[in-house]
């Protein structure tokens, strides 16, 4: 399990207009796109509302550090831009990147999972500040590990975890990508492993995986917790179990009723937990990092992401396009209205995006080896992602701005003073390999002056 370790940290911040990561390393050695391979068109508009953000994103491809890149960036109810370069693999004939590739988003997956809990939450089914146990009875009893670095030795909770620590992480739960020694044993030996990387690691996993969302949430309450709820941030399965939750409340399975409340009313016709056969010609390989050779470590024809998962993972097991992830952030710059469809009312969307974090408790953002950052202005933490306190430097990005990020490089958040939005699509390990969600910003300010003259 060691490779997942060090490759499926999913969590960063997700705003792009603060991110400050490494200098790019030497550049790895990458076949480029053959000429004359299929063109999606995308990055025509792009070239000339979008000059430096295209130019950017062809010198990757040209220079090799990644096979295909595309983005979406929207402003208000305008037609939304993908600026793309390159192919969704580096194989001879790889189709073109473009809006409707298909990419891992992995814990972009997140915010998807919060808001589906915030429908529940409008509706009454769930209240945010319910204890956990109202819906899973196996975390009535919790314990606290008094050493979790080192020891499993534990004592018990005075608390309850509710369901606002599940949306925040401050249950006090971890994750195999940031658990340690014993702890981490434990969620191995448990089968706490909500991920797919590539075929070999998923045959070990699912060994001993639950095969149910409700036997993994089951098993999630048998380990220690590393705090008492509600006491502090730690990036965690959080979201995981809330799709069990959601189950409970909802009375379907977790990934029907998000379908069934957020995708088809959205028209996302390209949010898969399983990718169908016949969609695996817009699929994009996974590619990870040994030192400066960048190698194939999830092919996509040879994917599990191809068979349906031990259960959905509410945390990481989304494969979505582009064009699907703007839909959901155009719903949320809306405040919960897109194309005449209401999904949640602005109240809704407005709590949802604010600071949720129990009081007294901060967040200042997540390490770069898990492919975040520190943040350079007042944040918080709402539903799924973390949120602007203040402004940005610069003015950029406004408070208020929410998002979140995945492991592969995925990137998107959405500014509603502004009435921005912005999703970043890659797939390689690690996410922060490049500094590309530092220099895509600088791009985009560049092409907004420009605009402005």
């Amino acid at each position: 399990m060691k490779l997942v370790h060090r490759i499926a940290g999913v969590g960063v911040v997700a705003l792009i207009a603060t991110a400050a990561f490494g200098q790019a390393q030497r550049q790895p050695q990458l076949q480029s796109p053959p000429q004359g391979a299929p063109q999606s068109g995308a990055a025509a508009p792009s070239r000339t509302l979008l000059p430096a953000t295209q130019a950017l994103f062809e010198g990757y491809v040209r220079d090799g550090k990644m096979p295909g890149i595309v983005a979406a960036y929207g402003v208000g109810d305008l037609p939304t831009l993908f600026p793309a370069a390159g192919a969704i693999s580096a194989d001879p004939g790889a189709a073109a990147a473009g809006p409707d590739t298909l990419w891992r988003v992995y814990s972009m997956t997140k915010p998807i999972t919060a808001m589906a809990a915030m429908i529940l939450i409008e509706e009454g089914k769930i209240g945010l500040d319910d204890p956990l146990a109202k819906y899973i009875p196996a975390f009535k009893t919790m314990r606290v590990a008094t050493s979790p670095d080192t020891s499993l030795d534990s004592v018990p909770a005075t608390k309850q975890i509710t369901i606002r620590n599940l949306l925040t992480h401050t249950a006090g739960l971890s994750y195999n990508i940031n658990a340690k020694g014993p702890l981490l044993k434990e969620y191995e030996r448990l089968g706490i492993l909500p991920a797919t990387v590539n075929a070999t690691l998923e045959q070990q996993m699912r060994r001993v995986r639950p095969a149910t969302l409700e036997a993994f949430a089951n098993q999630v309450a048998k380990a220690p917790l590393i705090a008492e709820p509600g006491t502090t941030w730690h990036y965690s399965i959080g979201l995981d179990v809330m799709g069990r939750v959601i189950e409970v409340a909802s009375g379907m399975p977790f990934d029907r009723f998000v379908q069934t409340r957020i995708f088809d009313p959205l028209k996302m016709s390209s949010s898969y937990w399983t990718v169908p056969a016949s969609q695996v010609g817009r699929f994009a390989t996974n590619y990870t990092f040994v030192g400066d050779t960048m190698s194939p470590i999830d092919p996509a024809r040879y994917s599990p992401w191809l068979q349906p998962p031990s259960f959905p993972y509410g945390g990481a097991g989304l494969v979505m396009s582009a064009r699907d992830y703007d839909r959901f952030l155009h719903m949320l710059q809306d405040e919960g209205t897109l194309d005449g469809v209401r999904i949640m009312k602005p109240e809704t969307v407005r709590l949802a995006m604010s600071n949720l974090l129990p009081a007294g408790v901060t967040f200042s953002g997540v390490a770069g080896t898990t492919g975040g950052t520190q943040a350079t202005a007042p944040m918080g933490y709402g539903a799924g992602g973390s949120v602007y306190l203040a402004d940005g430097p610069g003015g950029m990005p406004s408070k208020g701005t929410y998002g979140w990020g995945g492991a592969a490089g995925t990137i998107a958040f959405v500014d509603p003073a502004r009435h921005f939005r912005g999703t970043i699509m890659v797939n390689y390990f690690p996410s922060d390999r490049w500094p590309v969600r530092k220099e895509a910003v600088t791009a985009l300010v560049q092409d907004m002056a420009r605009l402005r003259r």
